[in-house]
């Protein structure tokens, strides 16, 4: 690879019994912690900024800024949420994190919770992901008997309590007012923002929503330092990666890499394409995001680099797919997902994805017209920008660009219809 990385987040993943408490002290576990409490909540905000963290959860946006939002008073309590609800398909990165090294994950939280004078840490992980649930509650009771957790943490005087939350499996909840919504015991659905979360969040207190893999970088970046931070990725994308990598490759799996690693780079790290079958469409970050083909095997996985060739790096769940893949039946799988996945609150996305999934379903069995090609992009232009929240302009995506790209498989399902129809006529 042209910027080769030691590993960072996954460094501890291989080692035995890496999510007990013993093994993450024996390997720098909890020094970033007594480093933050030696510093005050400006300066560990500053130092976040300084490196450039950006949100790992898909819409990238810098973490210290972020931080900053968190008013300085405290006359209301200042809430830090983790959002663990890892529901985008072909995302697999905080599940693996949070079983194999969970206390990175508590760490970052006792930092970032101090940063922003929170005192209550709540961790929101998706339902199904029933082990990571038990193993993060396993080390969190690690943590309060350590010491980490707790009154007076370390004799900082600094207090906090973290509470592991399951939800119900809702994929709208991975949107931080949603996940909210459902931390209070109500029905997971997004809120009218303004009032955005650093003002109005969890019980209606100043709440700060970072992503998984996002906190478990802050003690990396305590320890290392921000221009330690900056030398891995790109000038404005800085930092390690873990990308998931799925689909028609010999070795799927998570990998780290620096933020800018190309497609054909990642390749290269999962030993290529499954029995050899050439490369036909992939999504850089899930399929929320618009698809890639082979002529995009070069581009820079990071937020710029995706953005400036038409997609969206989102959560680097990159899926792979071979030649023998049909573009069509791919996109009506995922629009499917999308119909049952939408909470119905506005009408562009509850009407928008059920029509859609509709004429695709229609279309992948032979009973397509070319004017349905018309309709996908008409109706997808009335949910793109106008539905509550980014689960309507996730689900649009992989239509638009599937048909932006494969436009002759989509016409070929129609002229066999016509073909089989006049055959029938005859």
């Amino acid at each position: 690879m042209s910027d080769p990385l030691t590993p960072v987040l996954t460094k501890r993943w291989l080692s035995p019994n890496s999510w007990r408490l013993s093994t993450y002290e024996q390997l720098e576990g909890y020094t970033a912690l007594r480093k933050a409490l030696r510093g005050t909540p400006e300066q560990l905000v500053q130092l976040v900024k300084d490196s450039g963290l950006r949100g790992r959860g898909g819409a990238g946006f810098p973490a210290g800024v972020k931080w900053s939002f968190m008013p300085p008073n405290e006359d209301k309590p200042h809430y830090l949420v983790i959002n663990a609800d890892e529901g985008e398909p072909g995302t697999c990165k905080d599940i693996p994190l949070m079983m194999a090294d969970p206390h990175s994950l508590i760490e970052g939280c006792i930092i970032a919770a101090y940063a922003m004078r929170s005192h209550h840490c709540f961790i929101y992980v998706r339902g199904e992901a029933l082990h990571p649930y038990r193993r993060l509650n396993a080390a969190v009771r690690e943590a309060y008997r350590a010491g980490y957790l707790g009154r007076d943490i370390l004799g900082s005087g600094f207090d906090l309590d973290i509470t592991v939350h399951a939800g119900a499996g809702a994929y709208i909840c991975g949107e931080e007012t949603a996940l909210l919504d459902s931390l209070e015991g109500r029905r997971g659905q997004p809120r009218l923002k303004p009032p955005f979360p650093a003002a109005a969040g969890l019980y209606a207190a100043p709440t700060t929503v970072n992503n998984v893999e996002t906190i478990a970088s802050v003690p990396f970046i305590v320890n290392g330092g921000a221009d330690w931070f900056r030398k891995m990725g790109r000038e404005k994308s800085p930092g390690p990666k873990i990308y998931s990598i799925s689909g028609h490759v010999e070795k799927p799996g998570q990998y780290e890499a620096p933020l800018g690693t190309t497609l054909r780079e990642l390749l290269e790290l999962c030993g290529g394409m499954k029995d050899g079958i050439p490369l036909k469409f992939w999504t850089p970050g899930g399929s929320s995001t618009p698809m890639f083909t082979a002529e995009h095997l070069d581009i820079p996985l990071d937020f710029e680099g995706a953005a400036e060739a038409g997609s969206m790096l989102g959560t680097t769940a990159v899926q792979v797919f071979n030649e023998t893949v049909s573009v069509p039946w791919a996109v009506m799988k995922w629009t499917k997902f999308y119909e049952h996945e939408s909470c119905g609150k506005c009408t562009p996305c509850r009407e928008g994805t059920y029509w859609l999934a509709q004429i695709l379903e229609r279309m992948v069995d032979g009973r397509g017209t070319a004017e349905d090609i018309d309709t996908l992009l008409d109706v997808c232009d009335n949910i793109l920008g106008r539905s509550f929240c980014a689960l309507g302009d996730g689900a649009v995506s992989p239509i638009t660009s599937g048909i932006k790209y494969f436009r002759d498989e989509f016409l070929a399902l129609c002229e066999s219809n016509k073909r089989e129809l006049v055959g029938a006529q005859a």
